[in-house]
């Protein structure tokens, strides 16, 4: 381990010296690549640094022992076990963030919310998982716009699809896809009983033109005029736009720019992002065969956690994590479940790399 992360140190420093290098500053495309590469390493370097450090104290501490000053040999005898913590625990993190990464992790990601079993019930918890994670996001400094929406008969979503932009959002929300239920009394219930309702999260990756090949000649557009309150103008022109993939027969709908140019330019990126998402379902498929973890593959038929308002509590069936401070995570506080998950499935990964 000691050998690899001399060579990100080393690899961190010339980084470093190449963002001082003019031709690169100038390169748009490559000081980006060079500023990413570079924050990615800092973290390594910055633990890497700090466990060379508890180890320099470890050696001082051990060699105190022989001393003949018996102040001395007392504080090594003290030091040494904090050492060997904080040596443990700079070891745990590291081995953690030396775990490869998956590349889909970095990029930006499509949350798509649909209203399951229970009606009314499930549109107003869909509006309310799409609050939760707008919060959320506001919390990590995340740029977030809705797509598309289809409303509920008194309230929240029978459909919606929500883009997030920033870093690493898609390695964040991944371990959010899957069946979310909720016990609690209805709004729209008199009687005060418990109903249990469920709504569906597709975490997607958004596709990038050079992750999936999409041909002009293989999509077929109409036009509506677009629905909904507005001025004058939204029931006049056609800026609606329906995308159509023949060889798939993959539909997108948007409508939500205010010109048709607008609406096809969103609704080509989020047909290239479904279509990308099935190649990645594919993926995923392949590899479930050969693990069953539900953190690793993001197995959306499964429930994944449960939100009990009685009880204020909320449940994550698939690491066994419960919180009681229900409307603190409602509010966007769900950092800590997010960090379990990654953590789950780094020592997965790391198992099967021993």
């Amino acid at each position: 381990m000691l050998d690899r992360l001399e060579a990100i140190k080393a690899r961190f420093e010339q980084l470093g010296i190449a963002l001082t290098n003019p031709e690169i500053v100038g390169n748009n495309k490559k000081f980006a690549e060079t500023s990413k590469e570079y924050r990615i390493l800092e973290k390594i370097v910055a633990a890497y640094d700090e466990y060379r450090k508890v180890l320099a104290d470890e050696k001082m501490y051990r060699e105190a022992l022989n001393a003949d000053d018996d102040e001395l040999r007392e504080l090594a005898k003290e030091e040494l076990p904090v050492c060997g913590e904080k040596k443990e625990k700079l070891e745990t993190a590291i081995r953690q963030m030396l775990i490869p990464k998956d590349p889909q992790d970095e990029k930006n990601a499509i949350i798509e919310i649909r209203a399951g079993t229970g009606g009314d019930e499930a549109s107003l918890f869909a509006g309310d998982l799409l609050r939760m994670y707008i919060r959320y996001c506001e919390r990590r400094g995340w740029k977030t716009a809705i797509l598309s929406e289809n409303e509920g008969t008194v309230g929240g979503y029978k459909e919606v699809q929500m883009e997030v932009v920033g870093e690493d959002v898609y390695g964040t929300l991944k371990f959010e896809s899957g069946v979310h239920r909720v016990q609690r009394v209805p709004a729209t219930e008199a009687s005060g009983r418990v109903h249990t309702s469920a709504a569906t999260v597709a975490v997607m990756p958004e596709a990038e033109e050079v992750d999936f090949e999409l041909k002009e000649s293989d999509v077929k557009m109409e036009t509506a005029r677009s629905g909904g309150a507005g001025g004058q103008n939204v029931n006049k022109v056609e800026t609606k736009v329906m995308l159509t993939h023949i060889p798939t027969g993959t539909v997108v709908i948007c409508q939500t720019e205010r010109t048709q140019l607008g609406n096809r330019e969103k609704a080509m990126q989020m047909l290239r992002t479904k279509l990308y998402e099935e190649q990645v379902r594919r993926q995923e498929e392949e590899i479930a065969r050969h693990r069953k973890s539900l953190v690793s593959t993001g197995d959306r038929s499964a429930k994944i956690r449960t939100y009990n308002y009685p009880q204020g509590r909320v449940t994550d069936h698939r690491i066994n994590l419960a919180s009681y401070n229900l409307p603190a995570f409602m509010n966007g506080d769900i950092q800590e479940f997010i960090e379990a998950l990654q953590f789950a499935e780094n020592s997965e990964k790391l198992a099967r790399q021993n």
